[in-house]
């Protein structure tokens, strides 16, 4: 550093290259004895992954205290819109260099960014807002554009194809809350009524007649739960569409169960897609789902080299940017320093948390994300700079300085977009029109709050 740049204070941000370390799960009195090589099995870590409280005790024990239980619990019985599930390698990345004594334990446990997503505790909700009057459960309306069962035509180019509604772990912010995973008491689910084969046989046919898609996103849930058979077969079915030029995996999984991606017949499979894909000029990516430093470990970055090493062009990560978890420029830069750096995962996304119910208390205002944007610009190389994205209600992806007007006050913005979803083909003024997206109202100064205390949704 320079003498000017010291005297000055210093870089706002200062970049300090970190090795990937996995934390030691033995440090947990549930796995103690778990070897090597039972970590590194993705059987033995489906088959061990926490789903209720009992099963958490089991692993973490006293540990933690009644006190953090009995919050937890708590919030699976009322506030949350998920269920509970978390491999041994996502929960292991909780709390990673936390002192073994009760206190200092649930201290840092409490405190975790990652804890704060995967295992949401009545006392993080909001207590006053806890869902935004114009919340709702499909937050994006993807259900209102399938075209079939499962297959969202929103953009004119572009599908969004959920084979599964199942994940191998369920993240609390999760924006398909309505379909993904086991119903909750706050949330009785929808449910995927086809049968997996006749689902993707429309899907097919859908795609075959509608030579103006090029891009899909294959996703679920996770394409980690389906069976890989399935999967390859469905995906050279969508290989042999000429129009059809970029597929892309959507896959939690690759940190929160890096071991899928690890077994010898999923790497086989996807080497068989991947070179597949490079004979007729596809592009096949993996986009995958992390939100913070900590879950990036030696086993992520192996899984994506690995699939990068037999002919995945691209592994990308669309992270979810979170209060508490990764609202800091130095949150965002550490991460996407171990993904592109030491994991080969090139920083893409972070959406702003939508709008689903009892998510208020993750959310921040799109000002505060305009913010991080800037701060996070000029550290990282260009073509591994996130874009931070609203992901606005009937309009799609736009960069948070993409607004077209911003009532600071009530907190509401408001957007327009260029292209008519499949469901707005004959309105003639929807490019005419400006579509509104809402700051969590805690975020508001005191008029702003008053405003929301006497309308709710007028």
């Amino acid at each position: 550093m320079s003498a000017a740049v010291a005297q000055a204070g210093g870089q706002p941000y200062e970049y300090a290259r970190k090795e990937l370390v996995e934390p030691d799960w033995r440090r947990l009195p549930g796995w103690r004895d778990v070897t090597e090589a039972q970590w590194r099995d993705a059987q033995w870590q489906r088959a061990h992954c926490v789903k209720n409280i009992k099963q958490l005790h089991a692993v973490v024990g006293d540990l933690l205290t009644d006190e953090f239980y009995d919050e937890l619990a708590a919030d699976q019985q009322e506030l949350a819109t998920m269920s509970m599930l978390l491999p041994p390698q996502m929960l292991n990345t909780i709390a990673p260099t936390a002192e073994t004594t009760p206190e200092a334990f649930t201290k840092m446990f409490h405190a975790d960014p990652v804890r704060r997503y995967m295992l949401p505790v009545r006392g993080d909700r909001d207590a006053v807002w806890p869902s935004h009057p114009y919340s709702s459960r499909d937050s994006l309306h993807e259900a209102e554009m399938w075209v079939v069962e499962g297959l969202t035509h929103r953009y004119p180019t572009k599908v969004l194809a959920e084979l599964v509604s199942t994940c191998p772990q369920y993240c609390g912010h999760c924006t398909r809350m309505d379909l993904v995973g086991n119903s909750t008491p706050a949330v009785d689910k929808h449910k995927l009524l086809l049968k997996p084969v006749d689902r993707q046989d429309q899907m097919i046919e859908y795609l075959k007649k509608t030579p103006g898609v090029r891009d899909v996103v294959v996703s679920g849930g996770d394409v980690a739960n389906v069976p890989w058979r399935q999967l390859e077969l469905f995906l050279m079915r969508l290989l042999d569409i000429p129009t059809v030029r970029d597929i892309r995996l959507a896959t939690k999984a690759l940190a929160g169960l890096p071991q899928h991606w690890l077994q010898p017949t999923v790497v086989e499979g996807l080497e068989r897609v991947a070179r597949t894909a490079e004979r007729r000029g596809v592009n096949l990516a993996i986009h995958t789902h992390v939100n913070h430093v900590q879950s990036v470990t030696p086993l992520v970055a192996e899984a994506a080299r690995t699939a990068l090493a037999v002919g995945v062009r691209d592994v990308r990560n669309q992270g979810v940017l979170m209060r508490g978890v990764n609202d800091t420029p130095g949150d965002l830069l550490d991460l996407c320093f171990a993904l592109q750096g030491e994991a080969s995962i090139l920083p893409y996304y972070f959406y702003m948390c939508d709008m689903i119910p009892n998510a208020e208390h993750w959310r921040v205002a799109v000002w505060e994300a305009q913010k991080l944007q800037h701060a996070i610009m000029g550290y990282l190389p260009g073509y591994a700079t996130p874009r931070i994205i609203c992901d606005v209600p009937y309009v799609g992806k736009r960069w948070v300085h993409q607004l077209a007007e911003y009532d600071r006050e009530r907190g509401i913005s408001y957007w327009t977009k260029d292209y008519r979803t499949g469901i707005e083909l004959d309105s003639p003024d929807v490019l005419d029109r400006r579509y509104p997206y809402y700051d969590p109202i805690y975020t508001l100064p005191e008029s702003g709050k008053r405003y929301w205390d006497e309308h709710g949704r007028d």
